[in-house]
């Protein structure tokens, strides 16, 4: 569907259709499972070709998965993941595609593994937040879509 407006009341344009929970947790899956693949093979020839201890590919390893995100949302839109599914992010004020800083504040809860003893912990928490604000709202957006100036994941 294409957009006919914004409702400044919601933060979404007007004549979408919001993407539902199921399909954005299938979506995320698929895209952890492209980003580890990926982010492994980099940090494994990353450790083979310039010897990096083990320990120094942890933080750029955990960030690499905040990094797949938003550089497929800013690019396209949508993630491979996303595509799979028939998913697409719009960006703040109804833009066909989050900005840099729309996607690097809406997938910034990811790097809180970054933290060491609790990061896991509070991603976590955040995600099941997200879970929570995603399910309850009219417009499918989480907080972090809020936080991200009203972003909006759409159902193609």
């Amino acid at each position: 569907m294409t957009t006919s407006g914004f409702d400044p009341m919601y933060g979404q344009a007007t004549g979408i259709k919001p993407g539902g929970l199921g399909k954005r947790a299938v979506a995320r899956f698929v895209d952890w499972i492209i980003a580890a693949i990926i982010g492994g093979i980099f940090f494994w020839l990353l450790g083979v070709v310039a010897d990096v201890p083990d320990w120094v590919s942890v933080l750029p390893g955990a960030a690499f998965g905040w990094l797949y995100f938003v550089v497929f949302e800013v690019s396209s839109g949508s993630t491979p993941g996303k595509k799979l599914v028939g998913l697409h992010v719009n960006g703040s004020d109804g833009a066909t595609k989050p900005s840099l800083k729309d996607s690097a504040v809406r997938n910034a809860y990811m790097l809180l593994n970054v933290i060491p003893w609790i990061g896991g912990i509070l991603w976590f928490v955040a995600a099941i937040a997200i879970a929570f604000t995603v399910s309850s709202s009219p417009t499918k957006q989480g907080w972090h879509d809020r936080v991200a100036g009203g972003t909006q994941v759409i159902d193609e």
